[in-house]
């Protein structure tokens, strides 16, 4: 048998991957919840807001990920450092 790997003692679950997973799981929500944006108005320089909506969340998206992916790479130089 395969012994299980010894923890550190440390929480697997720390504030920032709470926010990482935040920032991961908002554009999901926000896109899978049609109800909230399939509407006309407000436009936006002519565009209607069920398109321009989805296009603000293509950017906002992009820079959701783009957190998340910085702080795990502290929570891990982190989790590195502190095992040493």
């Amino acid at each position: 048998m395969s012994q299980a790997p010894e923890t550190s003692g440390e929480p697997v679950v720390t504030p920032a991957r709470v926010v990482i997973a935040l920032c991961l799981f908002a554009p999901f929500v926000a896109m899978l919840w049609v109800g909230s944006y399939a509407k006309a108005d407000p436009a936006f320089i002519g565009i209607p807001f069920f398109y321009w909506y989805q296009m603000a969340w293509v950017l906002l998206s992009t820079l959701l990920t783009m957190i998340a992916y910085k702080l795990w790479q502290r929570d891990q130089r982190a989790r590195r450092g502190g095992s040493k």
